[in-house]
């Protein structure tokens, strides 16, 4: 029977390789076309990737834990009917591999900002490729480019691998610790700081205490939040909005909408659709930094934090989400939440985010502080809605009547935003939630 060579497919434009996490099939297995047949794991997603025949698993050509370069082979089927024997000939090359055929598991990475202190080649001359997995572990470790380049490398053209780098983190481990330290400060002179590393704390003998491992996605939240704090300086500012007609307009149509839309309307595509407002009027809160360039980004991507079951958070973003109307808005909003919650978001769901917001309120939160999602440069957190007393003005004089207040919060990178921009862009979000048109249509 003919065999054939499975490629690793492409899974994004920076993604060289991929770490393989898990077989879900061994050597004699029989496998169907488009059946998860492995779980692998990148700089910016962990997923599992479908076979793209149908036969018996003939060789796995890696081990768990190996890594594989996008484009080449890991696995060979053995194709089911023709008898006849033929070559192997490979197939699903990566020009042709799409991210839809590749089903999400445990997804957090999401883009971080550009970083010219940390180049993919060698500016030595030798024009020396690092891929995106080797650079993460030096940046992690503090470790300087000219250390790579004079890093020897067990790789095709003496090109770094995971497990050099990993043997050289382990052989810096062992050096006199004022080398660390005087290595460490090199580094923050020429380079981005390393993400911060708590020292472990003490166990107390016979405490009552319970030890629990974080998981990946864990790990990676907890890695991306502690590089935004060294990223970015935050500022966060808050105003209280009057969402009255918001409330009002939801309770009275949500039925209406459901029945004729067949989905559920939220507040969340109510608040995104006001936010696409606020962000055409102050372009500036949707860009990025670069180095000493600010990078406004014309699309408007809005990314939604959502929580899943396990208590972990994704980020799934809605790509030009000024393109939708309200209804295509709640639309996009529940296939991403419910995708979300049910693993089944795949990598472009998560990348390209140029803003987020965050329903802080669904905790019963009346506010929050929120970390940026970088390389973005703001993002805001919606609070609870409550029945407050209120003072209301009238052509008549001052009155005081109930109506359904909510607190917003927006953290912004002090860097580009300053105090003025980012409490004009929260104030005036708050303006366009107020002047919420209660007798529109959908």
């Amino acid at each position: 029977m003919p065999q054939v060579e499975i490629l690793m497919p492409k899974m994004g434009e920076s993604i060289m390789e991929a770490t393989i996490l898990k077989w879900l099939k061994k050597e004699g297995d029989k496998v169907e076309l488009d059946e998860p047949i492995i779980e692998i794991a990148t700089d910016k997603v962990d997923t599992e990737v479908p076979s793209t025949e149908a036969g018996v698993v003939v060789k796995l050509l890696y081990k768990e834990g190996d890594v594989v370069q996008i484009g080449k082979p890991f696995v060979v089927i053995e194709k089911e009917g023709d008898a006849v024997s033929e070559p192997v000939r490979k197939v699903a090359e990566p020009a042709t591999a799409t991210l839809s055929s590749v089903s999400s598991k445990s997804l957090h990475r999401q883009h971080s900002a550009p970083n010219t202190q940390h180049p993919t080649h060698s500016t030595n001359g030798e024009d020396r490729f690092y891929s995106p997995l080797v650079l993460n572990i030096a940046r992690r470790e503090g470790i300087l480019m000219a250390e790579l380049e004079k890093l020897g490398g067990t790789g095709k053209g003496n090109r770094v691998t995971k497990k050099d780098i990993l043997a050289y983190v382990e052989s810096k481990s062992s050096q006199p610790r004022i080398d660390r330290v005087a290595a460490t400060a090199t580094v923050r002179t020429h380079e981005q700081a390393p993400a911060y590393q708590p020292s472990p704390l003490p166990i107390p003998a016979g405490g009552n205490v319970e030890i629990v491992e974080m998981d990946r996605m864990r790990k990676l939240i907890a890695e991306h939040m502690v590089r935004s704090k060294h990223t970015s300086a935050h500022v966060t500012s808050f105003v209280e909005a009057d969402v009255t007609n918001m409330v009002l307009w939801r309770e009275k149509n949500k039925d209406k909408f459901f029945a004729r839309e067949k989905e559920k309307i939220t507040f969340t595509p109510l608040f995104i659709e006001v936010i696409i407002k606020a962000l055409k009027d102050f372009p500036m809160v949707n860009a990025s930094v670069d180095g000493n360039k600010i990078i406004i980004r014309r699309d408007l991507n809005i990314g939604m934090a959502t929580a899943l079951p396990s208590g972990n958070l994704i980020v799934p973003v809605i790509k030009n989400a000024d393109h939708y109307n309200l209804i295509g808005l709640t639309r996009q909003v529940n296939r991403l939440a419910g995708n979300a919650r049910n693993n089944k978001l795949n990598p472009a769901d998560i990348e390209g985010g140029t803003f987020t917001l965050s329903n802080v309120g669904v905790f019963g939160n009346l506010m929050g502080t929120p970390i940026i999602n970088q390389p973005q440069l703001a993002i805001l957190a919606t609070g609870a809605i409550k029945k407050k007393p209120v003072v209301i003005e009238t052509p008549n004089g001052d009155t005081i009547g109930i109506r359904h207040m909510m607190f917003l919060s927006l953290s912004y990178d002090h860097r580009v935003i300053d105090g003025f921009m980012g409490g004009s862009f929260l104030r005036r979000v708050a303006d366009y939630m107020e002047a919420f048109d209660a007798g529109r249509e959908f």
